[in-house]
């Protein structure tokens, strides 16, 4: 019960009880990417595979150069639930800069199990590279699970692609890094992860040795996020420090496992800025 409360993050939130706080963010996240669409030139559900929800939500920045960096924004839902369709709602303050933001869609279970996942957002960078030579650096930015996923996008070896992504920063928030907890909780109902499965995917276990020119990797983590996910952003940032990646962890005053990523809709938030 007590690993089940961990894992829990609406149960964490001072601002609204764990019933609604899930509800209140759907319906700002979807807000905000109404927003977004309404005012940005977008091309949505481009797909990058076969599959049904191998689609993305491209952002194009307001005035495009003749290059521009993107960044790829990976949902949350712990695996199971969100769309990309509520996930455009970062785009505004930063298509006002000249970064494109790509929201990235993948199969979430019980359709889509955790090795398929990772494959999937993989296998979408190589389709946006391949796709838009104009783009210059790519910056992940995974919310919870999805810092999960972009996580594992570090640990790619993209030896077997065509080509090699330019990942020049990833910024990770409220992210899990380590699966083996979450086989003893609620989360793997769905998911139905065996050991195995949950070891081969863990982050936490296949930190690379950084390259000369790896990426600048921010850990964000909130005030109000319950003991273990704070613990596993401080564990996963030590590991690639000592790896010798350019980490940095964010622990933000005030805010929750929601709301640390919705304001990323404001250009004054910490975060925004970053």
């Amino acid at each position: 019960q007590a690993l089940e409360d961990q894992y829990s993050p609406s149960r964490w939130s001072p601002r609204l009880d764990r019933d609604t706080i899930i509800d209140a963010h759907l319906a700002v996240t979807a807000a905000g990417t109404e927003r977004a669409r309404a005012r940005a030139q977008t091309l949505l559900h481009v797909p990058y595979g076969n599959g049904d929800g191998e689609k993305l939500d491209i952002y194009f920045p307001t005035d495009p150069s003749d290059t521009f960096p993107v960044l790829v924004y990976i949902h949350g839902g712990y695996w199971q639930c969100l769309s990309k369709d509520n996930s455009g709602f970062a785009a505004p303050p930063l298509v006002s800069q000249g970064v494109a933001v790509v929201a990235v869609g993948y199969d979430t279970a019980p359709k889509g199990h955790m090795d398929a996942m990772v494959l999937q957002v993989r296998r979408s960078l190589v389709f946006l590279v391949e796709r838009y030579p104009r783009i210059r650096g790519i910056y992940l930015c995974g919310h919870s699970a999805g810092a999960h996923l972009a996580a594992m996008v570090l640990s790619t070896d993209w030896t077997e692609s065509q080509v090699v992504p330019d990942i020049k920063g990833a910024v990770l928030v409220s992210g899990v890094y380590d699966l083996e907890p979450i086989l003893h909780t609620y989360v793997n109902d769905v998911l139905n992860m065996s050991r195995e499965v949950a070891q081969r995917n863990s982050p936490m276990r296949h930190v690379t040795l950084a390259v000369p020119a790896a990426c600048e990797v921010l850990v964000a983590v909130a005030q109000h996020d319950s003991p273990e996910f704070r613990r596993q952003s401080q564990e996963y940032s030590q590991a690639l420090r000592a790896a010798g990646w350019s980490v940095s962890l964010l622990d933000l005053a005030g805010v929750d496992h929601f709301d640390i990523i919705e304001k990323l809709s404001e250009d004054s938030y910490v975060l925004t800025q970053v």
